[in-house]
């Protein structure tokens, strides 16, 4: 879409509702998949794919195009279902989550899907690479933004403050990177395995314009993508997004939360039936 693309009449909330409905429609298929993340994220993609982006459904390589890029691959889920809304990928492919000659494996791979920008997954490497690519950019004079999605739990790779600084050294004021900070990862919470400072200063003593949010409130996170595009220094940006893991499925989000949260075979129409029932308008 160009940049006007974000004036549709859909709300951003419908927009989120979409997303996670693909998301636990796709989950279902294979009767697993890292839902929590999905739904937890999901007011995040819908304002950045509906309100931030720019980029053409039907051509997935425009040049012009901003490039959101998924560091954390096993969030694949979650990005089919942006995807799956915005127009890139069919919807009827949803079925296909995760089967044999899918295009839409249970971990992102550029490879496979029109519109996933890298192969995610080995976790620490994304930011690296969207400072490859906002240089790029640079250099080839293509305003296009990079958007960079990664996770609390990258923030403890020694890599990821290496790409922090070398944003900084290169002054990437075309480099946005969103932080999904929902206090999981595989070992645990990321908050007892290393020694936690507030965000926002970190990056900032780092030189990044930095900013943050309330993940689970579009209104805010539209705010501060507006914010970081538009910020006036020559430096890069960061939007820390703090959500809640199943966020829009009450019984999930209640229960012990762990990095990969199990869905028994009955509790998938539940959670769609919950969804439904809170279909914004």
């Amino acid at each position: 879409m160009t940049p006007d693309h974000h004036r549709s009449n859909v709300s951003l909330a419908r927009r989120a509702w979409a997303i996670r409905h693909n998301a636990v429609r796709m989950g279902q298929v294979q009767g697993q998949g890292y839902i929590g993340q999905a739904l937890g994220v999901a007011d995040v993609l819908a304002a950045s794919y509906f309100h931030a982006l720019s980029y053409r459904p039907d051509d997935p390589e425009w040049e012009g195009r901003d490039r959101f890029l998924l560091s954390i691959g096993h969030y694949a889920i979650a990005l089919y279902a942006a995807m799956i809304e915005a127009g890139i990928l069919p919807e009827q492919e949803l079925e296909t989550y995760g089967t044999d000659d899918s295009r839409l494996p249970m971990s992102g791979m550029a490879s496979y899907t029109p519109g996933m920008e890298i192969t995610g997954g080995s976790l620490g490497h994304g930011l690296g690479i969207a400072v490859g690519m906002a240089l790029g950019l640079k250099r080839k004079d293509n305003p296009a933004f990079v958007y960079n999605l990664l996770s609390d739990g990258e923030l403890g790779e020694g890599s990821t403050w290496e790409a922090v600084q070398s944003a900084t050294q290169w002054k990437l004021d075309n480099l946005i990177a969103i932080v999904d900070v929902n206090d999981q990862q595989a070992d645990g919470k990321p908050s007892d395995a290393l020694m936690q400072m507030p965000e926002a200063p970190r990056w900032e003593a780092f030189g990044w314009f930095a900013q943050e949010v309330d993940g689970n409130d579009i209104d805010a996170v539209v705010a501060a993508l507006d914010a970081a595009r538009h910020h006036p220094g020559p430096q890069p940006r960061v939007v820390i997004c703090r959500t809640t893991m199943c966020k829009g499925v009450p019984f999930l989000e209640e229960r012990e939360i762990t990095h990969f949260v199990r869905v028994e075979e009955d509790e998938w129409d539940r959670a769609l039936a919950i969804l439904d029932e809170g279909k914004p308008a």
